[in-house]
């Protein structure tokens, strides 16, 4: 998709923790006929470009999966050039949950046991140093919700979970 936003002159960088799906992207890449694309081995505490490299850095719900969440803010506001932008969207908690969620196998594969409070999650990416943090949509997280039985205790803390899109820039000087 990001490819074809940028059109034939632009560029675009994919990353992934796994060498498996970065192959699976590659061959993907190579079906659609995307000379514009490449896939590179990396995690996103630590991305795999250089300082001030990059236009914009896209996440689709992986900053909660981080054990340090600071460092992917810190080091996806060192890829950026100055004006550059990011755009992410994750989970996040209205209220704290209990700590069998945050402990909980299942929630984590959900996305939601490593998920920050909305407003912490808003703060780190200032403390990063990015400027103009705002949370351009957010909804609740039905998917979450479907896979828990009627009467389930820990409905009303997913309840809690929102799906949030974060639109933040770095400084342009």
């Amino acid at each position: 998709l990001a490819a074809k936003a940028v059109g034939p002159t632009g560029h675009v960088i994919g990353v992934d923790m796994t060498p498996t799906m970065i192959e699976r992207a590659r061959a993907n890449a190579v079906k659609a006929e995307l000379p514009n694309v490449e896939f590179r081995l990396g995690e996103i505490e630590h991305l795999p470009v250089a300082d001030s490299s990059v236009d914009l850095i896209i996440s689709n719900c992986v900053v909660n999966l981080s054990p340090d969440k600071p460092q992917v803010f810190r080091d996806a506001l060192r890829a950026l050039r100055p004006g550059g932008r990011l755009l992410v969207s994750d989970l996040v908690w209205n209220v704290a949950p209990p700590e069998a969620i945050r402990k909980s196998v299942d929630a984590l594969v959900g996305c939601v046991a490593g998920a920050s409070l909305k407003q912490e999650y808003l703060d780190l990416m200032r403390r990063a140093g990015f400027t103009d943090v705002t949370i351009v949509s957010e909804s609740g997280y039905q998917a979450g919700l479907d896979a828990l039985p009627e009467g389930s205790p820990d409905r009303a803390f997913y309840e809690q979970v929102r799906s949030v899109k974060v639109r933040a820039h770095k400084p342009k000087a």
